[in-house]
């Protein structure tokens, strides 16, 4: 059917002829009220917005020589921040002659992530940058 024919039926049924796929030989047309087909689309974005979820990275950092209160308390919150559906990014920061230490540190954050294995994974092992070792624990995945 020609442009003009389509958009005279077009006119008729008070209607507007929008092209779907111009680059076709020929163009492929519709007729359709436009402006309730870009309202329902919005209608559809913002439902999907709503509905979605922001993951936050939280942070919890650890000290070496952390008493068991103390670490007690910070894995509550991570827990309580890894239910919530958040990733936890865990540090422990060495300070002078803590540096030649850096295996108690490892053995914080293995004790840290075992203490945390029923809710959740380890996204990235604990490895040692600079002054600062660094873990990311992830929410398990729903089954």
């Amino acid at each position: 059917m020609s442009a003009k024919d389509a958009l005279d039926i077009a006119e008729q049924k008070n209607l507007d002829l929008v092209k779907i796929a111009p680059q076709a030989t020929p163009p492929v047309c519709k007729i359709m009220d436009f402006s309730k087909y870009r309202f329902e689309q919005s209608k559809r974005e913002k439902e999907a917005r709503k509905n979605q979820h922001i993951v936050d990275i939280k942070e919890v950092r650890l000290s070496l020589n952390i008493d068991t209160h103390d670490f007690n308390t910070k894995l509550n919150n991570a827990l309580k921040f890894i239910k919530h559906g958040d990733k936890v990014k865990v540090s422990i920061r060495f300070r002078g002659r803590e540096m030649g230490h850096s295996e108690i540190g490892l053995e914080n954050m293995k004790r840290f992530a075992e203490a945390c294995s029923e809710v959740a994974v380890i996204e990235k092992p604990a490895k040692l940058e600079g002054r600062n070792m660094l873990m990311f624990l992830a929410p398990k995945p729903n089954k």
